[in-house]
Order: C-alpha cells, then sequence, then structure tokens
C-alpha cells in the first residue's frame, strides 16, 4: 500500500500522521507526494507505525465522538463495554426510551464512575429527521443499530418495521452527510438476504437505502455489516432457555434441524470494527460464521444448565421463519472479495444506463453458490457447548445461587 492510502485507512490528516510517526510534517507530506525519492527504510518505518496504529481500534477512535443509535440494546451495551475506557472523546446513545437510557447510566456510574461522564445520553426517534439531526453536531463516526428485530413482531407490523428500518435508516444518513460525519457503519441481518418475512424484508431495504447514499455522501463513509444470531442478546433464545430450565418447565424449540449462524456480541462489534477500519464506500461486510442446528443449541444449554434432553418440546416454526439463513447471496458471492475471516462485497456502482442489461451478462454468476448455515462449517453439541459457555452472559447466570 501507498503512505497515502494506509494514511487514509487510519482516517488521519497529514498533520496526525506526523505526530505518529514522528516525523516533521514537511518531510512527512514530501514522502507522501513521492514515495520513489524518499529514504526507503524511513518510508519503510513511517508505513509500519501507522500500520500498527491502524490495528489498534483504541487509536483510531481516539479523541472522537461516537454516536450509536438505538444504543441501549445488547450492541450498544459491548461497544460501551469496550471502549468506555478508551480515549473516545464521547460516546453518544441515542434512543427514543428513557427508562432504559436512565438504568444504562446508573449502571456505567457504578462499574465505570471514572469514564461514565463520557457517555451522553439523546433522547431521540430515528423515525424523525428532525430528532436525528439534533444529535449530529460534532459526530465524527456513527454505529447505525437501531431497529425492530423481532420477526413476528414485524409480521404483524410490518409498516412499523419500514418506519424504523427503512425512513429511520434514510433519517440517519441524510442527517449525517448533512452534519459532515466522517464515517456510519449500518448494522444488518442474515435475513436481509433472500428475505421472507417483513423484517428481513425492511432491512433489505436499509441495505438498499445505505448503499444508494452512498452514492452522493460526500466526505462520509457509508457501510453496511450483516450478521447470524447474536447468542444472548436481549430477544434470543438461550436466556428464555435457561429460564424454562431454571424454573423446572421443558425447552422449547420451533423445529430441531432449523440451521442458524451463530455469534457473540463481542464477535458483532469484531465485524463492525472490521467494516470501519477496511470497508470502502457503499461495502457490505460479513464475517465467515459458524452455524448449528436449534437442537444442538438445546442440548448444549441443557448440558450447560442441567435441563433434561428428553423433556424438550417442539412447538414448530413461527411466523416468517426460515429453515436456513444465508449471510451472502449466490448473486453477491459472484462479487465477493474473501478477506480471511469475512468477506466485503462492494456497491455496485453502474449507472442508470440499461443499454449494459442487454449487451453485457455475467456468466461467473452461474458457477458460484451462496453462504449460508447450511454449507458453512456446522458446530457440534461439544462445540456450541464451548461457544456458549465462554460468554460472559452465561458465566454470570451459571454464578447465580
Amino acid at each position: 500500500m501507498t503512505l497515502l492510502e494506509i494514511r487514509n485507512k487510519c482516517k488521519l490528516t497529514q498533520k496526525e500522521a506526523s505526530d505518529i510517526t514522528h516525523t516533521s510534517l514537511r518531510t512527512y507530506c514530501s514522502y507522501e507526494k513521492d514515495e520513489d525519492k524518499a529514504d526507503q527504510l524511513k518510508l519503510q518505518r513511517i508505513k509500519q507505525l501507522l500500520e500498527e496504529y491502524a490495528d489498534n481500534d483504541i487509536n483510531v477512535l481516539k479523541d472522537k465522538v461516537l454516536l450509536i443509535t438505538g444504543g441501549t440494546g445488547s450492541f450498544g451495551g459491548a461497544v460501551l463495554k469496550r471502549f468506555i475506557t478508551s480515549d473516545l472523546a464521547e460516546i453518544r446513545i441515542f434512543s427514543r426510551d428513557e427508562k432504559k437510557q436512565d438504568d444504562l447510566r446508573h449502571e456505567l456510574q457504578v462499574k465505570y464512575p471514572e469514564h461514565a461522564s463520557k457517555v451522553k445520553f439523546y433522547i431521540g426517534d430515528v423515525r424523525s429527521l428532525e430528532s436525528c439531526k439534533g444529535v449530529m453536531p460534532g459526530v465524527d463516526y456513527i454505529f447505525h443499530a437501531a431497529a425492530l428485530k423481532q420477526v413476528p413482531s414485524c409480521e404483524f407490523f410490518p409498516m412499523e418495521a419500514v418506519r424504523t428500518n427503512v425512513i429511520g435508516t434514510d433519517n440517519v444518513l441524510t442527517a449525517a452527510i448533512e452534519a459532515g460525519v466522517k464515517c456510519v457503519i449500518c448494522l444488518s441481518t442474515d435475513k436481509a438476504a433472500y428475505p421472507i418475512n417483513a423484517m428481513g424484508i425492511s432491512k433489505a431495504l436499509e441495505e438498499k437505502v445505505a448503499i444508494a447514499k452512498s452514492r452522493n455522501s460526500g466526505q462520509t463513509r457509508i457501510c453496511c455489516t450483516r450478521y447470524g444470531n447474536v447468542m444472548c442478546s436481549r430477544g434470543s433464545v438461550i436466556p428464555l432457555w435457561i429460564d424454562q430450565i431454571r424454573s423446572g418447565n421443558p425447552i422449547t424449540l420451533t423445529e430441531p434441524s432449523m440451521t442458524r449462524f451463530i455469534m457473540s456480541l463481542d464477535e458483532a462489534v469484531d465485524l463492525v470494527l472490521f467494516a470501519f477500519k477496511n470497508g470502502e464506500n457503499g461495502d457490505l461486510l460479513i464475517q465467515k460464521a459458524p452455524a448449528c442446528t436449534i437442537r444442538t443449541q438445546a442440548e448444549a444449554v441443557c448440558e450447560l444448565f442441567g435441563g433434561k434432553k428428553s423433556d424438550i418440546k417442539v412447538i414448530g416454526i413461527r411466523h416468517g421463519e426460515k429453515m436456513y439463513e444465508t449471510l451472502l447471496t449466490k448473486e453477491e458471492c459472484a462479487k465477493a472479495v474473501d478477506m480471511g475471516n469475512f468477506y466485503r462485497v462492494p456497491a455496485d456502482n453502474r449507472s442508470l444506463n440499461y443499454d449494459k442489461y442487454f449487451i453485457e451478462g455475467d456468466k461467473k454468476r452461474a458457477t458460484i453458490d451462496e453462504f449460508n448455515s447450511n454449507n458453512t462449517k456446522i458446530l457440534d453439541v461439544k462445540e456450541t457447548k464451548a461457544k456458549i459457555a465462554s460468554l460472559d452472559y452465561i458465566k454470570d447466570r451459571l454464578n447465580e445461587k
């Protein structure tokens, strides 16, 4: 990579880059302008220092203002846990539930008394453009997590999903672009790929809105992340199963052979940070997550909490559910870039010149399969149990009296 490319990856000005690399601004600028004329040993050292800076999540966010929409949810809590003691200048929590904000405020004051003051709370709703504009001044980066996520709820109230997931995203991005925010990461879901339910359809449209906005976003870089089930997040099934076992009731599951991607909250944060550091404008970033069957997950929870596997009760598929989920469609696989543990899907930035659709095609698309929860690595009970047992939430529940 060139020195300019590395600096852009770090999201630094030339002055900031020169300070970090202990180089005079004049020398740094001359090296960036013409690397061939630079002292090659010094140039490599400068590049090494900047690469090390870029690899450190804390450095990238130093002295910046981070806004988390829907910040009182599980994802917001995970981001706060990781960054509240960092050198972030300010973390803004934007949500519409004052009770959850007050609970989180008191929790942070108890757990992080020396750092709680850097977290600022804003009451508002992504459905309101004016509300979104009100929280933007001074914001550098946004993690857009506000959403309606429950599949059955969205099936019964699809327009509510549209108002929050589609119009809300458009409002956040419109306000961010107007305010000159540097980067927005929109959180999506595997249910947006080949969607069959209202929640998935609304999240698919959220992705389309983000990609469309990225085409004319000025200095604001917009990326999306897409991931599967986050274990022990709010509304997920594992906490329900634990409560059922502790109450002496049988575990209830929908369909034993159904497969789902699984990941931890920390892995969800890792994906967003990867997108933040490596994504280009309009990109969709996906983590190569493992999966397991619902029965495997239920049996793992039974083994951890003393439930009886023989008491597992099958209740049938709920409204809008699929037998397996897809993280990367066949069409997206055709242009996806393999980045190790992640896939990057660049935006399709062709123009509205429809002649190309009649005279140009893509033979590659006919030969590539999708990436779904049936063809990824399938975990057995032992592997699933180990993954679940590593979660802080599970450790806390196991230590309960």
